[in-house]
């Protein structure tokens, strides 16, 4: 009786410890942990409306076709030997730069004028428009210097590239006016030249009786929205011409345009 108390004793004494241990030492047992499953994407969840529809474009892509190619000069290309230029055959017409704001003249133009006229290139004169200076400033500016078309044969260029400070409403207002008023000057309806994406943003729309030379340098055709008069496509800011030093800014017809479209048709 006495060993079988004394082996249940030891019995209790060897639980008792070994229980205490356990519970002094850290659970070292792996804890199994299940990953929530994958959110939905976030192309899967329906987007909430947008709150401006007209802000949703569709940009036209089709095939377009390239015709002859010209180019356009201000005082930036220096000295250049028109004679040369006429033997070169990517250019088929040349824009050269006239005026700029409301007073501002490019010093090569009449030289650029008399001497690419005189090497046979059919030529013509751009204005680059200002959103902030008043139409009639920019009118007097450039009839001053280009009172008639007489030794012209292309219908002048109004160069839009800035926004400035206007609000587009106002500056598309100030543009059509100042269209109107060279048109109306000149009798003939001038050519707007711009970029892809300033076109897109800010014209898209709202000229679609104007001819267009949409600028894009990078690769492939302008995407523009809507569907307006794409007669033009100035690819190249860094084009190589004979008789000009440095680089030339560079376009093409497109599509079924072509030199008849902005010849001015002599009475």
């Amino acid at each position: 009786m006495n060993r079988l108390y004394v082996i249940l004793l030891a019995l209790l004494v060897i639980t008792t410890t070994a229980q205490a241990e356990k519970r002094k030492s850290p659970n070292t047992t792996p804890q199994l942990t299940y990953m929530e499953p994958d959110a939905l994407m976030h192309a899967l969840v329906p987007e909430k409306a947008m709150s401006h529809p007209q802000d949703v474009v569709v940009v036209r892509r089709r095939q377009h076709t390239m015709g002859k190619r010209g180019i356009d000069v201000s005082h930036y290309q220096n000295r250049i030997n028109w004679d040369q230029v006429a033997d070169d055959p990517n250019v088929s017409y040349v824009y050269i730069k006239a005026t700029e704001n409301a007073g501002l003249v490019d010093n090569m133009f009449q030289t650029n004028l008399r001497e690419a006229h005189r090497a046979g290139i059919p030529v013509g004169c751009y204005h680059f428009f200002s959103p902030t200076a008043a139409p009639t400033a920019q009118l007097k500016n450039l009839t001053s210097v280009v009172p008639n078309l007489r030794d012209h044969d292309l219908v002048p260029m109004i160069d839009v590239e800035v926004r400035g400070k206007a609000s587009p409403a106002d500056m598309r207002a100030r543009l059509k006016q100042f269209l109107r008023s060279v048109e109306d000057y000149y009798g003939v309806r001038p050519i707007i030249y711009t970029g892809q994406n300033f076109y897109n943003k800010y014209l898209s729309g709202y000229f679609d009786d104007y001819l267009f030379m949409i600028a894009k340098y990078s690769e492939g055709v302008p995407e523009l929205v809507g569907n307006p008069k794409f007669a033009m496509w100035q690819f190249s800011a860094s084009g190589r011409v004979k008789g000009i030093r440095g680089a030339v800014d560079q376009s093409c017809f497109m599509d079924n345009y072509s030199l008849r479209d902005i010849l001015i048709k002599k009475r």
